[in-house]
């Protein structure tokens, strides 16, 4: 059994040169000399940096640095008071929030129950648990400057889970005049109440992203945990440094250039465990599900019969040995909702998980009406773990027989790109491939791309009434033996319409080194606050 079973969800020469220019650039700071620096290389380039813009995980990560949250989950996977706690009323239908003192964004303002108010009505456009949770909200107002009070029609027992949730995307709080920025539109300004201020004069995407501490930020007294608790913030500067190529950001982990690397190439493992110089551990323990998405609203992906000979042609085993090659770390599962949580199911996953329908999606292919029509596959070569996943899918989809145009780019060119909804030859797309942090995907509610909302759900824009209609079902259901009925339908049904394909999950190691301490784990890592840094 591989150790990523038996921990299961609770227990990844001009490039070269380009990248030395890059450090050398982003290292020459005379600011570092000014109290303890960290200097990390992060699992992408950061560019978007509107947290409810995309749900691009680098962005999620910034908007830790910057943003605080209403709630947020222990290690226990209890929600705890943030930046507010709360009051149910007996009858189930008022949630009254009440912010704490000593709240202020980082323009000086104090923070208001209307900034929150108007936060969370744009992240809730736009998340699908948020989505869901207006489904049933009557109302949401500020009370009074501290207070935020939410009315629903019908009892809703994820309310706090729902604000709460610690992945993309998070109820981070802004203040009004940026939080009534249209969704699809970026704010014009990084303000936020978070432990970190984002300093716009040194962002340089693609060379660095530069975080100062918040000298007026009042962390919690409890103790840090997940992304609860006391935000700590213990050094002076932090900086996210570009390394596209892994073995350069290797090599600085290893001389001392970099402090922290998130995430390490598989194939390096075993000389970097052997430096005791290096912390190796896995911090995000539920680990990844990995996907393919097609877009729904032009051909030939519009075909279910098509996206059927698609899903026949794709192989878990292939995509996992190519992305990790480890079975200490990856996973086959045919489960949309991950494996070993209480809505795991294989219904629907039997070629996937087998490998083994290649002579199917030939004949489904060839009766499906297919017409040649190219398929555009974003292919991103900057981010280890999106790297094997458009080549391995371009090779299988060729063998069944469709054409494939897989073009080259980099991560966060797809994260723009992937919100067009332009023909592909006008610049759009017919696929691509990312990955979901485990508590992201691990029901009907919190997986995003599971809808079935049209053009107003996730990038690919599926429709399907009879999922939503299910999901509705789920979140009124009175038992989990009943949830996981309708889990397990929703499932069926998105296998069938081919919603999304799942891939297999794997686990990621990071790794820093020993003058850290204080790294946190938990679902939504790395996170900054709380680590230290020896001189």
């Amino acid at each position: 059994m591989s150790n990523f079973m038996r921990r299961g969800p609770r227990a990844f020469a001009s490039k070269l040169a380009l990248s030395v220019v890059a450090l050398s650039t982003a290292l020459a700071s005379p600011v570092l000399a000014a109290g303890k620096t960290i200097t990390a290389v992060m699992h992408s380039d950061l560019r978007i940096i509107d947290p409810i813009f995309t749900t691009a995980y680098i962005t999620r990560d910034h908007g830790y640095m910057v943003y605080d949250t209403l709630v947020a989950p222990d290690s226990s996977f209890k929600i705890q008071p943030q930046m507010a706690d709360w009051k149910i009323s007996d009858d189930k239908l008022t949630y009254t929030f009440t912010l704490r003192d000593g709240l202020k964004w980082h323009d000086g303002a104090p923070v208001t129950a209307e900034d929150c108010v108007a936060s969370l009505k744009r992240w809730a456009a736009v998340d699908g648990m948020g989505q869901k949770l207006m489904d049933f909200t009557a109302s949401i107002e500020a009370t009074d400057a501290k207070t935020i009070t939410l009315k629903l029609k019908e009892p809703y027992g994820l309310v706090l889970d729902s604000i709460g949730k610690p992945s993309s995307r998070v109820a981070f709080m802004m203040p009004k005049r940026l939080a009534e920025t249209p969704p699809d539109k970026q704010i014009p300004e990084q303000i936020g109440s978070g432990p970190f201020k984002f300093v716009q004069g040194e962002f340089q995407p693609g060379v660095k992203a530069v975080y100062v501490k918040n000298t007026d930020y009042v962390p919690r007294k409890e103790p840090a945990s997940w992304t609860s608790g006391g935000k700590v913030v213990k050094v002076d500067r932090v900086e996210w440094i570009t390394m596209p190529d892994s073995q350069t950001a290797v090599n600085a982990l290893q001389s001392g250039d970099i402090d922290f690397m998130e995430n390490l190439p598989y194939d390096m493992l075993p000389v970097l465990e052997a430096n005791k110089e290096l912390t190796i551990e896995v911090l995000n323990k539920f680990g990844y599900q990995t996907l393919g998405r097609m877009n729904f609203l032009y051909p030939p992906f519009d075909n279910v019969k098509v996206r059927r000979a698609a899903l026949l042609a794709m192989n878990q085993k292939d995509v996992l040995d190519a992305l990790v090659g480890n079975t200490k770390y990856q996973k086959i599962c045919g489960a949309f909702f991950v494996c070993d949580t209480p809505f795991a199911t294989e219904v629907g996953a039997d070629t996937l998980v087998k490998g083994n329908g290649m002579a199917e999606a030939k004949k489904a292919l060839a009766e499906s009406g297919y017409d040649g029509t190219p398929i555009v596959i974003m292919a991103p070569g900057d981010v280890t773990t999106l790297k094997a996943q458009p080549i391995v899918a371009a090779q299988l989809l060729r063998e069944a027989g469709f054409k494939v145009d897989l073009q080259a780019t980099d991560w966060q060119t797809v994260v723009s790109r992937r919100a067009s909804q332009k023909p592909p030859k006008e610049g759009g797309w017919n696929m691509f491939f990312t990955n979901w942090v485990a508590p992201d995907v691990s029901n009907p509610i919190a997986n995003l791309s599971i809808g079935g909302q049209g053009k107003k759900g996730w990038f690919g824009w599926a429709e399907d009434a009879k999922i939503e209609q299910l999901k509705d079902t789920f979140v009124r259901a009175s038992s989990v033996d009943e949830q996981k009925k309708i889990a397990a339908d929703i499932q069926k049904e998105a296998y069938e319409q081919v919603i999304y394909i799942p891939l297999g999950q794997y686990l990621l190691p990071s790794g820093w080194r020993k003058s850290l301490s204080g790294v946190l784990d938990g679902p939504a890592t790395p996170l900054f606050w709380s680590v230290d840094k020896s001189e």
